[in-house]
């Protein structure tokens, strides 16, 4: 299967037997992003972390005294 990486544009190949390859098929909105894209927003994303001004906004999950 052929895919295009969404920032780069680069295009791979995968193996159609591979999971990843199955779930883009059968999940439109599922995107592909190439290994050195996902690493590179991850390497920044960590040095973000790092410097003190990243927020990252969760669920506030209500307590119940049930």
């Amino acid at each position: 299967m052929r895919v295009k990486c969404v920032l780069c544009e680069k295009i791979d190949n995968l193996n159609d037997d591979d999971k990843l390859a199955k779930r883009l098929r059968n999940r439109p909105i599922h995107t592909y992003m190439c290994n050195e894209c996902y690493e590179r927003i991850e390497k920044r994303t960590i040095e973000r972390k790092a410097t003190g001004n990243f927020k990252l906004y969760e669920d506030q999950k209500k307590n119940e005294d049930w």
